[in-house]
């Protein structure tokens, strides 16, 4: 059995030790893997560097050259290039522990679920501040809306690439520089029936640069996460369904507000209910037509 690992990568050199921990997979008898690399520059002038590392890990690598600069071309890439089964993701700036993607397999086949989910645990860096690092506000994994899972996210997950095909899936290009692809894909794919599973021991690890470790940075990619879920939203409701929408996710902010000044004197807890009330601004903002914030 060959299971694809698909990496989308733009001008990383960290995507050599993403391809290292791929190599030292321990892996159940029977199963290899396969690795698609996706890289969305410009030029393919990393190629040689992706190829030698791919070498030096001992994985077997499709090079796929997927300009320029829009994520959603680059995963549409690794999901055209596979031919396993299954293909699972993970970011170039992501490492897997030893036992990810058995863990993955194991999970599927225990729940037959259409994608699986890994989580992704944040690493901090010493100048990050400490209420950021102690309410660990980066680190990934799902949420359960009524016991189910109804989004993903692409990096750490693993597709069945029937589901994929069958309900032709694709990344948007138009959320390719503006983030929440992966967030649209996995709503699309739950909306048509397919199922979430989660492995909590498929664990990556995902350093946080210093230009995310901010409270700017979390509440805009919070807001444009609300967007994302408020186009969702915006596509099932209309006239006065839509207006109640935007009422509810409203009042959902102002006690967010609220909580955020309770909790004033704590940097981590007000943070916490701030990130949370800019992602049901978010939700406002698209319900009421105003255009979506490009993150990259």
């Amino acid at each position: 059995m060959i299971v694809d690992v698909g990496i989308c990568t733009f001008r990383r050199a960290a995507v050599a030790d993403t391809l290292a921990s791929l190599g030292r997979q321990v892996l159940p008898p029977g199963v290899r893997l396969r690795v698609i690399v996706a890289d969305n520059d410009e030029t393919n002038e990393a190629e040689a560097r992706i190829r030698a590392a791919a070498a030096d890990a001992g994985v077997d690598l499709v090079y796929v050259h997927a300009p320029s600069r829009n994520i959603s071309l680059a995963r549409n890439a690794c999901l055209d290039a596979a031919r396993a089964e299954f293909l699972a993701f993970l970011d170039d700036d992501e490492t897997a522990t030893p036992g990810w993607l058995a863990a993955l397999l194991a999970e599927q086949a225990q729940g037959g679920w259409d994608a699986v989910l890994g989580p992704v645990k944040a690493v901090y860096g010493p100048d990050a501040p400490a209420w950021l690092a102690a309410g660990d506000f980066h680190s990934t994994a799902p949420v359960r809306v009524e016991g189910r899972i109804l989004k993903g996210y692409a990096g750490n997950v693993m597709v069945r690439m029937e589901t994929v095909r069958r309900l032709d899936l694709r990344f948007d290009l138009a959320r390719g520089r503006q983030g929440g692809e992966d967030d649209d894909f996995f709503y699309r794919l739950t909306d048509a029936g397919g199922t979430i599973g989660y492995a909590e021991g498929a664990l990556a690890f995902e350093p946080v640069p210093d230009g995310r470790a901010s409270l700017r940075w979390l509440l805009k990619r919070s807001f444009r996460t609300g967007q994302t879920h408020g186009a969702r939203l915006e596509s099932r409701a209309r006239g006065p369904a839509r207006l109640a929408q935007i009422g509810v996710a409203g009042a959902k902010g102002g006690v967010c507000l609220a909580g955020a000044a309770v909790s004033a004197l704590s940097p981590a807890r007000r943070s916490r209910w701030l990130v949370r009330g800019s992602l049901h601004a978010g939700v406002v903002a698209r319900l009421a037509g105003l255009k979506e914030l490009q993150l990259y």
